[in-house]
Protein backbone atom coordinates (compact mmCIF):
# COMPACT_ATOMS: atom_id res chain seq x y z
CA UNK A 1 0.00 0.00 0.00
CA UNK A 2 1.72 3.68 -1.29
CA UNK A 3 0.00 7.03 -1.12
CA UNK A 4 1.47 7.28 -4.31
CA UNK A 5 4.87 9.64 -4.91
CA UNK A 6 3.09 12.59 -6.54
CA UNK A 7 3.27 16.03 -5.36
CA UNK A 8 -0.29 16.24 -5.41
CA UNK A 9 -1.54 13.35 -3.37
CA UNK A 10 1.16 14.40 -0.72
CA UNK A 11 0.08 17.93 -1.45
CA UNK A 12 -3.83 16.91 -0.36
CA UNK A 13 -2.41 14.94 3.01
CA UNK A 14 -0.38 18.07 4.18
CA UNK A 15 -3.89 19.91 3.44
CA UNK A 16 -6.20 17.60 5.71
CA UNK A 17 -3.14 17.32 8.11
CA UNK A 18 -3.74 21.53 8.36
CA UNK A 19 -7.57 20.95 8.24
CA UNK A 20 -7.65 18.33 11.18
CA UNK A 21 -5.48 21.06 13.19
CA UNK A 22 -7.71 23.61 12.28
CA UNK A 23 -10.54 21.92 13.34
CA UNK A 24 -8.98 21.15 16.78
CA UNK A 25 -8.17 24.75 16.83
CA UNK A 26 -11.91 25.99 16.32
CA UNK A 27 -13.45 23.38 19.06
CA UNK A 28 -11.42 24.59 21.83
CA UNK A 29 -12.96 27.53 22.53
CA UNK A 30 -15.62 25.29 24.26
CA UNK A 31 -13.76 22.28 25.41
CA UNK A 32 -15.48 19.39 26.78
CA UNK A 33 -15.14 18.40 30.59
CA UNK A 34 -12.53 15.17 30.82
CA UNK A 35 -12.30 12.63 33.20
CA UNK A 36 -9.17 12.51 35.27
CA UNK A 37 -8.51 9.19 33.86
CA UNK A 38 -9.14 10.97 30.49
CA UNK A 39 -6.06 13.39 31.61
CA UNK A 40 -3.77 10.88 32.76
CA UNK A 41 -1.03 9.40 29.78
CA UNK A 42 1.77 6.98 30.22
CA UNK A 43 4.31 6.15 27.90
CA UNK A 44 4.57 2.98 26.04
CA UNK A 45 7.53 1.43 23.50
CA UNK A 46 6.90 0.45 19.93
CA UNK A 47 8.18 -2.09 18.08
CA UNK A 48 10.85 0.70 16.62
CA UNK A 49 11.97 1.26 20.12
CA UNK A 50 9.92 4.66 19.62
CA UNK A 51 8.42 6.03 23.05
CA UNK A 52 4.67 7.24 22.68
CA UNK A 53 2.58 8.76 25.07
CA UNK A 54 -0.46 7.04 25.08
CA UNK A 55 -4.18 7.48 27.60
CA UNK A 56 -3.31 5.88 30.70
CA UNK A 57 -6.81 4.25 30.12
CA UNK A 58 -7.62 4.32 26.19
CA UNK A 59 -11.30 4.38 25.81
CA UNK A 60 -11.64 5.19 21.72
CA UNK A 61 -9.38 3.01 20.38
CA UNK A 62 -8.95 2.44 16.32
CA UNK A 63 -6.78 -0.51 15.29
CA UNK A 64 -5.83 0.01 11.30
CA UNK A 65 -4.77 -3.45 10.50
CA UNK A 66 -6.32 -7.16 10.75
CA UNK A 67 -3.48 -8.14 13.81
CA UNK A 68 -4.34 -4.92 16.07
CA UNK A 69 -8.47 -5.48 14.92
CA UNK A 70 -8.02 -9.12 16.78
CA UNK A 71 -6.01 -8.28 19.56
CA UNK A 72 -8.01 -5.49 20.59
CA UNK A 73 -11.19 -7.74 20.39
CA UNK A 74 -9.14 -10.68 21.67
CA UNK A 75 -8.78 -8.05 25.58
CA UNK A 76 -12.25 -7.57 25.20
CA UNK A 77 -12.40 -4.25 23.76
CA UNK A 78 -14.53 -2.68 21.32
CA UNK A 79 -12.93 -0.11 18.55
CA UNK A 80 -14.60 3.22 17.65
CA UNK A 81 -13.87 2.42 14.33
CA UNK A 82 -11.31 0.07 11.90
CA UNK A 83 -10.44 -0.61 8.25
CA UNK A 84 -11.81 -3.66 6.13
CA UNK A 85 -9.61 -6.79 6.20
CA UNK A 86 -7.09 -7.60 3.07
CA UNK A 87 -8.95 -8.19 0.15
CA UNK A 88 -12.46 -7.51 1.31
CA UNK A 89 -14.82 -4.93 1.56
CA UNK A 90 -15.97 -4.99 5.19
CA UNK A 91 -14.28 -6.27 8.43
CA UNK A 92 -11.84 -9.84 7.71
CA UNK A 93 -14.45 -12.47 7.33
CA UNK A 94 -13.53 -14.49 10.06
CA UNK A 95 -14.09 -11.98 12.80
CA UNK A 96 -17.35 -10.99 11.41
CA UNK A 97 -19.15 -12.92 14.18
CA UNK A 98 -17.68 -10.24 16.80
CA UNK A 99 -16.78 -7.37 14.82
CA UNK A 100 -19.69 -6.77 12.02
CA UNK A 101 -21.06 -3.36 13.19
CA UNK A 102 -17.65 -1.34 14.40
CA UNK A 103 -17.75 1.00 11.31
CA UNK A 104 -15.54 1.04 8.47
CA UNK A 105 -13.05 3.72 8.45
CA UNK A 106 -11.87 3.21 5.04
CA UNK A 107 -9.44 0.24 3.31
CA UNK A 108 -6.19 -1.92 4.87
CA UNK A 109 -3.85 0.34 2.24
CA UNK A 110 -6.32 3.29 2.10
CA UNK A 111 -7.31 4.91 5.58
CA UNK A 112 -10.43 7.33 5.20
CA UNK A 113 -8.32 10.24 7.29
CA UNK A 114 -11.50 12.14 8.08
CA UNK A 115 -13.53 9.42 9.10
CA UNK A 116 -10.96 8.25 11.69
CA UNK A 117 -10.62 12.18 12.59
CA UNK A 118 -14.43 12.14 13.07
CA UNK A 119 -14.28 8.67 15.25
CA UNK A 120 -12.55 10.97 17.75
CA UNK A 121 -10.04 8.28 18.84
CA UNK A 122 -7.59 8.85 21.73
CA UNK A 123 -5.43 5.99 20.33
CA UNK A 124 -4.28 4.57 16.74
CA UNK A 125 -2.76 1.00 16.14
CA UNK A 126 -0.79 0.37 13.26
CA UNK A 127 1.65 -2.05 12.14
CA UNK A 128 3.62 -3.32 9.16
CA UNK A 129 0.83 -5.25 7.46
CA UNK A 130 -0.90 -1.56 6.92
CA UNK A 131 0.28 1.78 7.10
CA UNK A 132 3.56 1.94 9.46
CA UNK A 133 6.08 2.30 6.15
CA UNK A 134 4.41 5.57 5.11
CA UNK A 135 5.52 8.38 6.70
CA UNK A 136 3.09 10.87 5.56
CA UNK A 137 -0.22 8.81 6.00
CA UNK A 138 1.36 8.48 9.77
CA UNK A 139 1.61 12.29 10.18
CA UNK A 140 -1.20 12.43 9.43
CA UNK A 141 -2.59 9.79 11.91
CA UNK A 142 -0.34 11.93 14.35
CA UNK A 143 -2.88 14.92 14.28
CA UNK A 144 -6.07 13.00 15.48
CA UNK A 145 -4.76 10.83 17.99
CA UNK A 146 -1.66 8.94 19.48
CA UNK A 147 -0.59 6.45 16.91
CA UNK A 148 1.69 3.20 17.67
CA UNK A 149 3.02 0.73 15.65
CA UNK A 150 2.56 -2.26 17.07
CA UNK A 151 4.51 -5.05 14.93
CA UNK A 152 6.34 -6.12 11.71
CA UNK A 153 4.91 -7.79 8.68
CA UNK A 154 5.53 -11.05 8.94
CA UNK A 155 6.63 -10.88 12.72
CA UNK A 156 6.12 -13.08 15.77
CA UNK A 157 2.29 -12.96 16.50
CA UNK A 158 2.81 -13.33 20.18
CA UNK A 159 5.37 -10.46 20.13
CA UNK A 160 2.88 -8.17 18.19
CA UNK A 161 -0.17 -8.97 20.25
CA UNK A 162 1.86 -8.20 23.74
CA UNK A 163 2.50 -4.41 22.18
CA UNK A 164 -1.29 -4.30 21.17
CA UNK A 165 -1.93 -5.32 24.78
CA UNK A 166 0.52 -2.88 26.47
CA UNK A 167 -0.28 -0.02 24.20
CA UNK A 168 -4.16 -0.73 26.16
CA UNK A 169 -2.40 -0.81 29.56
CA UNK A 170 -3.94 -4.50 29.50
CA UNK A 171 -0.75 -6.67 29.68
CA UNK A 172 -1.64 -9.49 32.28
CA UNK A 173 -4.88 -10.17 30.03
CA UNK A 174 -2.75 -10.63 26.74
CA UNK A 175 -0.48 -13.05 28.69
CA UNK A 176 -3.98 -15.49 29.71
CA UNK A 177 -4.77 -14.81 26.03
CA UNK A 178 -1.21 -16.37 25.35
CA UNK A 179 -1.32 -18.79 27.95
CA UNK A 180 -4.90 -20.42 27.02
CA UNK A 181 -3.66 -20.48 23.41
CA UNK A 182 -1.02 -22.66 24.14
CA UNK A 183 -3.19 -24.89 26.48
CA UNK A 184 -4.90 -25.16 23.27
CA UNK A 185 -2.43 -26.10 20.94
CA UNK A 186 -1.09 -28.75 23.55
CA UNK A 187 -4.38 -30.61 23.43
CA UNK A 188 -4.67 -30.43 19.85
CA UNK A 189 -1.07 -31.61 18.82
CA UNK A 190 -1.72 -34.36 20.99
CA UNK A 191 -4.85 -35.48 19.13
CA UNK A 192 -3.31 -36.06 15.69
CA UNK A 193 -1.31 -39.06 15.95
CA UNK A 194 0.16 -40.10 12.34
CA UNK A 195 -0.98 -37.70 10.79
CA UNK A 196 2.01 -35.72 12.03
CA UNK A 197 4.33 -37.42 9.52
CA UNK A 198 2.84 -36.39 6.61
CA UNK A 199 3.27 -32.81 5.22
CA UNK A 200 1.33 -30.00 4.75
CA UNK A 201 0.50 -27.30 2.15
CA UNK A 202 -1.07 -23.78 2.47
CA UNK A 203 -2.22 -22.39 -0.88
CA UNK A 204 -4.30 -18.96 -1.76
CA UNK A 205 -5.72 -19.24 -5.14
CA UNK A 206 -6.81 -15.74 -6.75
CA UNK A 207 -8.23 -15.91 -10.10
CA UNK A 208 -6.30 -18.88 -11.94
CA UNK A 209 -2.79 -18.89 -10.21
CA UNK A 210 -1.85 -20.05 -6.80
CA UNK A 211 -0.14 -18.40 -3.79
CA UNK A 212 1.97 -20.40 -0.77
CA UNK A 213 1.58 -19.15 2.99
CA UNK A 214 5.51 -19.81 4.10
CA UNK A 215 5.90 -20.05 7.67
CA UNK A 216 6.21 -16.55 8.78
CA UNK A 217 2.29 -15.64 8.51
CA UNK A 218 -0.08 -16.70 11.50
CA UNK A 219 -0.93 -20.71 9.23
CA UNK A 220 2.36 -21.43 8.80
CA UNK A 221 3.16 -20.35 13.01
CA UNK A 222 0.34 -22.54 13.53
CA UNK A 223 1.60 -25.49 11.69
CA UNK A 224 4.79 -25.10 13.21
CA UNK A 225 3.11 -24.68 16.74
CA UNK A 226 0.72 -27.93 15.80
CA UNK A 227 3.73 -30.21 14.58
CA UNK A 228 2.77 -30.71 11.36
CA UNK A 229 5.42 -30.79 8.45
CA UNK A 230 5.64 -28.14 5.44
CA UNK A 231 7.13 -29.79 2.34
CA UNK A 232 10.71 -28.97 1.42
CA UNK A 233 10.05 -26.23 -0.91
CA UNK A 234 7.65 -24.66 1.68
CA UNK A 235 9.43 -25.29 4.95
CA UNK A 236 10.97 -21.84 4.75
CA UNK A 237 10.47 -17.94 5.61
CA UNK A 238 9.11 -15.74 3.06
CA UNK A 239 8.82 -11.83 2.85
CA UNK A 240 5.62 -11.29 4.94
CA UNK A 241 3.11 -12.04 2.27
CA UNK A 242 1.51 -14.74 0.19
CA UNK A 243 4.35 -16.07 -2.30
CA UNK A 244 3.27 -16.80 -6.23
CA UNK A 245 3.72 -19.88 -7.88
CA UNK A 246 3.95 -19.64 -11.32
CA UNK A 247 1.76 -22.31 -13.23
CA UNK A 248 5.05 -23.93 -14.53
CA UNK A 249 5.83 -24.30 -10.98
CA UNK A 250 2.45 -26.02 -9.74
CA UNK A 251 4.21 -28.68 -8.21
CA UNK A 252 6.39 -26.53 -5.40
CA UNK A 253 2.43 -26.19 -3.92
CA UNK A 254 1.60 -29.86 -3.43
CA UNK A 255 1.98 -31.74 -0.19
CA UNK A 256 0.07 -34.77 1.38
CA UNK A 257 -2.50 -32.30 2.58
CA UNK A 258 -3.31 -28.71 0.90
CA UNK A 259 -5.19 -26.10 3.36
CA UNK A 260 -6.85 -24.40 0.25
CA UNK A 261 -8.47 -20.84 0.14
CA UNK A 262 -9.29 -17.64 -1.55
CA UNK A 263 -10.04 -14.10 -1.09
CA UNK A 264 -12.38 -13.95 -3.79
CA UNK A 265 -11.82 -11.99 -6.54
CA UNK A 266 -10.54 -9.18 -4.46
CA UNK A 267 -7.25 -7.39 -3.68
CA UNK A 268 -5.97 -4.79 -1.41
CA UNK A 269 -6.33 -2.43 -3.97
CA UNK A 270 -9.41 -3.38 -5.37
CA UNK A 271 -11.75 -4.94 -1.85
CA UNK A 272 -14.83 -4.58 -4.10
CA UNK A 273 -13.84 -6.67 -6.66
CA UNK A 274 -16.10 -9.36 -5.99
CA UNK A 275 -15.54 -12.97 -4.52
CA UNK A 276 -15.83 -14.73 -1.18
CA UNK A 277 -13.28 -15.16 1.32
CA UNK A 278 -14.97 -18.04 2.76
CA UNK A 279 -15.63 -21.88 2.22
CA UNK A 280 -18.01 -21.44 -0.46
CA UNK A 281 -15.28 -18.92 -2.01
CA UNK A 282 -12.72 -21.54 -1.71
CA UNK A 283 -15.36 -24.02 -3.53
CA UNK A 284 -15.47 -21.74 -6.43
CA UNK A 285 -11.81 -21.38 -6.45
CA UNK A 286 -11.11 -25.68 -6.44
CA UNK A 287 -13.31 -25.67 -9.40
CA UNK A 288 -11.56 -22.62 -11.54
CA UNK A 289 -8.04 -24.29 -10.12
CA UNK A 290 -9.63 -27.96 -11.48
CA UNK A 291 -9.42 -26.31 -15.04
CA UNK A 292 -5.64 -25.38 -15.13
CA UNK A 293 -3.74 -27.88 -16.43
CA UNK A 294 -1.43 -30.05 -14.04
CA UNK A 295 -3.21 -29.29 -10.83
CA UNK A 296 -5.56 -32.36 -11.13
CA UNK A 297 -2.21 -34.37 -10.84
CA UNK A 298 -1.11 -33.34 -7.98
CA UNK A 299 -0.99 -35.74 -4.87
CA UNK A 300 -3.07 -34.03 -2.57
CA UNK A 301 -5.88 -33.83 -5.31
CA UNK A 302 -5.63 -37.58 -6.12
CA UNK A 303 -5.84 -38.50 -2.64
CA UNK A 304 -8.81 -36.03 -1.89
CA UNK A 305 -7.11 -34.27 0.53
CA UNK A 306 -7.30 -30.78 -0.15
CA UNK A 307 -9.15 -29.24 3.02
CA UNK A 308 -11.13 -26.14 1.77
CA UNK A 309 -10.48 -23.30 4.52
CA UNK A 310 -11.83 -19.54 5.20
CA UNK A 311 -9.30 -17.70 2.84
CA UNK A 312 -9.78 -14.42 5.43
CA UNK A 313 -8.06 -16.98 8.17
CA UNK A 314 -6.04 -18.91 6.33
CA UNK A 315 -4.55 -17.20 3.68
CA UNK A 316 -3.99 -13.58 5.89
CA UNK A 317 -3.08 -12.15 8.76
CA UNK A 318 -4.45 -11.69 12.06
CA UNK A 319 -3.69 -12.07 15.80
CA UNK A 320 -4.57 -15.15 18.86
CA UNK A 321 -8.42 -15.14 17.57
CA UNK A 322 -7.01 -16.06 14.24
CA UNK A 323 -4.55 -18.61 15.51
CA UNK A 324 -7.34 -20.54 17.52
CA UNK A 325 -9.93 -20.64 14.70
CA UNK A 326 -6.90 -21.99 13.14
CA UNK A 327 -5.95 -24.58 15.41
CA UNK A 328 -9.46 -25.48 15.57
CA UNK A 329 -9.89 -25.85 12.20
CA UNK A 330 -6.81 -28.28 12.12
CA UNK A 331 -8.59 -30.38 14.72
CA UNK A 332 -11.64 -30.11 13.16
CA UNK A 333 -9.93 -31.54 9.58
CA UNK A 334 -7.48 -33.90 11.27
CA UNK A 335 -8.03 -34.75 14.78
Amino acid sequence: MTLGSTAGRLARVACLISALALTAIGCSSAPAPSSPAAAQTRAVTDINGERVEVPAQPQRVVPLSEPTLDGVLALGVTPVGTVSGRGQSGVPNYLADVARDIPILGGIGQPNFEAIGAAKPDLILVDGTSVNNNPPVLEALRQIAPVVNTGFAGGEWRTNFRNVAAALGREQQGEKVIADYEAKVASTRASLGKVKDQTFSIVRWQGTAPALILKELPPGQALVDLGLRRPAGQDTFGRGHSEPVSLENLQQIDADHMFFGTLGGSSVSNPNAGGSAGLDGAQQALAQAERVPGFTRLNAYRKKQIILVDGSAWTSTGGPLLMNRLVDDVRKALG
